[in-house]
This record gives structure tokens, sequence and C-alpha cells, in this order.
């Protein structure tokens, strides 16, 4: 017994200094790879985007993930057009989301930093988010008021 009592204070020290080291290490987790695909276009532009169209897959989005593809983006699809809230909960790499009205019109431009779990809404509603890597929109001058094309955007 005089030997747990003495283990004790030392074990709680230990627990107490690795606790910091835990909070900073990226969350667990599998990415989700294997999403539908769809191709849409932004001016000359092609970008191959996953689709995430049921609840499940938009809450788990493009969390887990290390690294994307540049030209790959994930398009979220909802039932109705709604103001959306994005936030970067277990998500390691830098997005921009792009909100996006039905007829494929960009409503707004967001950049979100891995980790924030802070919300980020649409101007207006919309049905469309297109999340691509953060600075992607600004390399190709891309901004709100222009039209991304694709199938999806001429079904409505």
């Amino acid at each position: 017994m005089k030997t747990l009592t003495r283990l004790l204070p030392a074990l709680a020290a230990a627990l107490l200094l690795s606790a910091p080291a835990r909070a900073l290490q990226p969350p667990t987790g599998a990415p989700q790879l294997d999403l539908p695909r769809t191709t849409l276009t932004a001016g000359m532009h092609r970008i191959d985007a996953q689709v995430a169209a049921t609840a499940q897959q938009r809450q788990t989005g493009l969390m887990h993930r290390q690294a994307m593809p540049q030209h790959e983006g994930m398009l979220f699809v909802f039932e109705q057009p709604a103001v959306q809230c994005f936030w970067m909960k277990n998500t390691l790499i830098p997005l921009t989301a792009a909100f996006v009205d039905d007829d494929g019109t960009i409503a707004n431009l967001v950049d979100m930093k891995p980790l924030d779990e802070r919300s980020h809404c649409s101007a207006r509603p919309v049905r469309y988010v297109l999340e691509m890597n953060q600075g992607w929109f600004a390399a190709k001058h891309l901004r709100a008021g222009h039209r991304l094309g694709g199938e999806v955007f001429k079904r409505r």
C-alpha cells in the first residue's frame, strides 16, 4: 500500500504533463474516400468533386484528411436551399467553402482554418457547398458571382 501511495502523485503528475501534448495531436478517425464523384467546371478549370449527399456524408465531409489533390474538392448537396453553416472540426487541411446557388452561381466564399470550430455561413440560402483547398479559388480569380458548371446544376 505504501508503494501505491508513493506512486499516485508521480502518476498524476505524468498525466497532467502529457495532457497538453495529447491536446495538440490530430484527431483520430478515417477520411471518407469512397463517395460518388462528379465533374464540375469553373471557367476552363475542371474539378473532380466527391459528392456528400446524405446527412452522414455531409457530417463527416473532409474530416481526417492529411491532404487533397489541387483539382479535387467535395460538393455538399442539401435537399432544400437554406443558410448553410460549416465548421472545421477534425478537418486538418485549410479549405475555402464556396456557397453555391441552384444554378451554379457562387453566392460567397469563406476561408476556413484547420480544426476551427467557429461557424462559417452562406450569405443567402443555398443548396450546394463546394470545399476546395484554400487558395484554389483565388488562384483561378474566381469570386462571388462566378458560375460553376456541371450536371448537378442542370437538374434543378
